[in-house]
């Protein structure tokens, strides 16, 4: 079957010309996210929450591949020139990077694979929702799908507050050969837990991370879906789950606090503040009348939880600051003097330590090791992998569908708008190449879509099979 024809740039083409001609489906258009969110607690017993994502892309893939033209967004052609840096790179698996070691070459192609399959991944689902129409794929049916997400994320950390220590083997752990099963990086990948027992305040605290494989990923996911979830929990047509969003919220509540996690708390002040700015633009500043008691509700609500107590401890214990910032020095100044244009293409282990306190691991903290170079954030993971060339076609990439979209009033719009702020901050102190991202791709492919059919529908009938802007 010949390849489809890959349009770039378009951000104006009728939903004609994307629907392509009618066919009778077994399936419905986008069964593949139903199947993968839907199924997502299932995913995690059987300890497929990483690869379910990779086999939802494949019948995507196959769907692009069946089409005989596929439209790509504006700017694309910076995320195609981010993905072959990627590919180059893996060029350099085996090169010596200043201040590290490198690591055994088996475990290396099989965490630069990881990645790569990540980044394909997250390409796919971005084509395959902005090439499905609206008729065949509806918005609401993916703002659903990603706010029940929020739920299953909220309730996950839930558990992990109240079972902190519960763990089991999954499906996939037990069917694995051993020795595939305990490597330290498939592990963590396929091993349920609901939290992760850290010693961030000087004991041993539970960090809620179900059902994740991370604690930071947890946190990262939760802020990604939560936009979805006031969206279509909170909207005219919410229904029943207007009732039942509020609930929700205290639940998703309890782990957010003790999750003693600042990146999180953060971009959810952010995200307020986003909020209250967008409110103010579309109904002027007569909305401050009614935002002002839900403002204030919410700051006497947090007083009186543990909140204030938790950030004050947590930024009383920042013995992660001083390591983060010498290791994004380090990884910075490890990719100039070694591969500076396109990078190592993985991570490395860092040589020795940083001859201070933050710098190894004790008893009492054994997470301050000094974690491998392109870790601690997903912008670090770019620099030192893919080197400065790949970092700025791989920003460039957001910034452009930024631009497109922060004036726009659709409330899809506004919500992918949101998560590129989300995005780019997180990118500092996450490790985000995974669902977050995935989340990312599909609230771009959403907002391009609605832009695209707004534009063709302004056209007259002659001009609405193509129109470039």
């Amino acid at each position: 079957m010949s390849s489809p024809n890959v349009a770039a740039g378009t951000d104006a083409v009728s939903a004609a010309a994307v629907a392509g001609p009618r066919r009778r489906r077994r399936w419905s258009a986008g069964w593949p996210l139903s199947v993968l969110f839907l199924g997502f607690p299932l995913w995690w017993v059987l300890g497929l929450t990483e690869f379910a994502f990779f086999l939802a892309a494949i019948p995507m893939a196959w769907s692009l591949i069946s089409r005989r033209t596929v439209i790509a967004p504006r700017g694309f052609g910076w995320w195609i020139g981010f993905l072959a840096v990627v590919l180059v790179s893996g060029t350099m698996l085996t090169t010596d990077a200043p201040f590290s070691n490198l690591s055994p070459l088996g475990n290396t192609l099989l965490t630069y694979t990881f990645r790569l399959i990540w980044y394909l991944s997250v390409t796919i689902v971005l084509l395959y929702v902005g090439n499905t129409s609206q008729a065949d794929l509806p918005t609401a049916k993916v703002v659903r799908l990603l706010a029940y997400m929020f739920v299953v994320t909220a309730f996950g950390g839930l558990l992990g507050v109240v079972a902190p220590h519960f763990e089991f083997k999954s499906v996939l752990e037990l069917v694995l050969p051993h020795s595939a099963a305990t490597n330290r990086f498939v592990h963590a990948l396929i091993h349920p837990a609901t939290a992760d027992i850290q010693s961030v305040l000087g004991f041993a605290q539970p960090r809620p991370r179900a059902p994740f494989s991370y604690a930071n990923s947890w946190g990262a996911n939760l802020s990604f879906y939560l936009p979805f979830f006031l969206y279509s929990w909170f909207g005219r047509d919410a229904g029943w789950r207007k009732v039942a969003a509020v609930p929700v919220l205290i639940v998703a509540a309890v782990p957010v606090v003790y999750s003693l996690n600042r990146g999180l708390w953060g971009v959810l002040v952010i995200g307020m503040l986003y909020a209250v700015v967008q409110v103010i633009r579309l109904r002027g500043f007569n909305a401050v009348a009614w935002l002002a008691p839900v403002g204030v509700l919410m700051v006497v609500g947090a007083l009186l939880s543990p909140l204030p107590t938790m950030v004050s401890e947590r930024f009383a214990h920042q013995h992660s600051n001083e390591r983060r910032g010498e290791l994004a020095i380090k990884t910075i100044e490890s990719t100039i003097k070694g591969s500076p244009l396109i990078g190592f293409g993985n991570t490395r282990d860092v040589e020795g330590s940083f001859g201070s306190i933050a710098g190894g691991a004790t008893l009492g903290c054994p997470a301050c090791a000094v974690p491998p170079f392109g870790t601690q954030g997903h912008l670090w993971l770019v620099i030192f992998a893919q080197g400065l060339l790949g970092t700025a076609v791989f920003l460039a990439f957001f910034l452009i569908r930024f631009a497109r979209h922060v004036r726009s009033r659709d409330p899809v719009a506004m919500i992918g708008v949101a998560l590129i702020i989300f995005f780019l901050i997180e990118i500092f102190v996450y490790d985000t190449l995974g669902s977050p991202l995935f989340t990312l791709m599909i609230a771009l492919a959403l907002m391009w879509r609605a832009d695209r059919d707004q534009q063709a529908a302004r056209l007259p009938a002659t001009e609405q099979v193509v129109a470039a802007r």
